[in-house]
């Protein structure tokens, strides 16, 4: 497998937690936990221990938060009598009660609708924590006596990932609300990042082949795996891919400047008819300090420029409520899937496909990702012959109608930065750290 010096790191990382024995398990879930509570510790110095937040559809109340994970953990291990089974697990099976009542009427994502989340009566922020607290030792007291194989610990690295996920998800929600975050819990994993290149960067050209999209608990490139794989990762399945060339990184704010520049938020060719009325809605609009400067049409949303400001240009970027000078050799970040179609209609360019991205992942030398989720030009749906896993609604019930992103994020866990995981949002999401690449058809 060819990949770079850039990605390896974190690819191995990946496959390490997908194939974790019980000891390192623990040691995981254990440094798991402590950016779970450090977040959490983050948000009550600005919010208070009440950790309020307003309603949106994209968020979930942090104190609710919090007690999922604990909940998601205890249901699929503690509570579980058939963890040992791994995917043969039947969900609906009897369990005991849980160590605290009322736990699955509050946090059951399944059953607890989404507006509701916000008017339940949740234990405290001590109380949630005692309770996290509870189930990571009864866990690893478990696991400490659980057999290996991928049958036995499947739930562990389960819980693992599914943690991981909604630190993430934290990371997300304090941009969304411009709340202050401490640099190493903004970023998930100390990288250096690749050496970027302005305007210049190669391309990578990839002959016609066919690709296997989809794992046959092998890993990526067909290398050995085994371990964990997420249900919509599986089923492998032959796609034939016509020669392509695909930008080595990420667009950067170099690149898509200009776009913003020359009025492409203004002009309904660019966008596609359902972004055109999501530009429309004002949702993709600029943050109220950028709108007293440059006026309400300006986007990307967390960009501004102002003529006095230190940096290039006087470009700025808002960071968890901060106003930043902007580094122009950066991948554009924040940016909506809409976005992303805007700027490669503007430029004649084209996302690529999640099997363009794969393939080019791991098989040109240059190919470089790990900074932003990358948006990609396929909708999120099963492979053929999907079987879902226990976890019934982690796939299967956004099927359809959201587009794919690959790669990850400087925010991301580097346990979920796999090349094989296929990330999902809405179309109209700018609070993920997400940029996109660039490809076309070679003849």
């Amino acid at each position: 497998m060819h990949s770079s010096s850039f990605v390896l790191p974190v690819w191995h990382a990946a496959h390490e937690a997908r194939t974790a024995d019980a000891s390192q398990l623990a040691d995981l879930l254990c440094a798991s936990r402590a950016r779970t509570l450090a977040l959490v510790d983050a948000y009550a110095q600005t919010l208070g221990p009440a950790l309020p937040v307003p309603y949106a559809y994209q968020l979930n109340p942090p104190l609710w938060e919090l007690g999922h994970i604990g909940w998601f953990q205890e249901f699929w291990v503690s509570r579980n009598p058939q963890r040992l089974q791994g995917v043969a697990a039947d969900p609906a099976c009897p369990r005991a009660q849980s160590l605290l009542p009322q736990a699955d009427t509050l946090y059951n994502s399944s059953l607890v609708p989404h507006p509701s989340r916000w008017t339940l009566v949740l234990p405290d922020l001590v109380a949630s924590k005692n309770y996290l607290a509870q189930v990571l030792q009864e866990t690893l007291a478990l696991l400490n006596n659980s057999p290996e194989g991928d049958a036995a610990l499947y739930f562990y690295r389960l819980a693992l990932l599914h943690e991981d996920m909604h630190s993430e998800a934290a990371v997300y929600m304090a941009q969304a609300l411009g709340l202050p975050l401490p640099a190493d819990l903004a970023l998930a994993r100390p990288c250096t990042p690749p050496k970027r290149q302005v305007d210049t960067a190669p391309r990578c050209q990839l002959d016609a082949t066919n690709w296997q999209l989809g794992s046959t608990q092998q890993g990526p490139g067909d290398q050995p795996q085994g371990g964990f794989v997420f249900d919509n990762e599986l089923m492998a399945h032959t796609i034939a891919l016509p020669a392509f060339e695909m930008d080595s990184q990420p667009v950067s704010w170099q690149s898509y400047l200009p776009f913003v520049a020359q009025g492409g938020y203004t002009e309904a060719r660019w966008w596609s008819e359902p972004g055109w009325q999501w530009l429309q809605s004002g949702q993709g609009r600029s943050l109220p300090q950028a709108r007293q400067t440059m006026g309400p049409q300006l986007c990307p949303r967390y960009l501004r420029q102002q003529a006095d400001a230190l940096g290039t240009d006087g470009w700025q970027h808002c960071h968890f409520g901060q106003w930043q000078a902007l580094d122009l050799a950066a991948p554009a970040c924040h940016l909506s899937y809409f976005e992303a179609q805007a700027w490669c209609c503007w430029a004649g360019r084209q996302l690529p496909t999640e099997a363009q991205w794969e393939l080019a992942a791991l098989r040109a030398p240059d190919f470089q990702w790990g900074e932003v989720w990358e948006w990609t030009a396929s909708i999120f749906a099963p492979y053929p012959g999907f079987v879902a896993h226990p976890y019934r609604d982690y796939s299967a019930p956004w099927f359809g109608d959201r587009p794919v992103l690959r790669g990850a994020s400087l925010a991301t866990s580097a346990r979920m930065a796999h090349p094989n995981y296929r990330n999902y949002f809405a179309p109209e999401r700018n609070d993920v750290h997400s940029g996109f690449r660039t490809c076309a058809l070679t003849r």
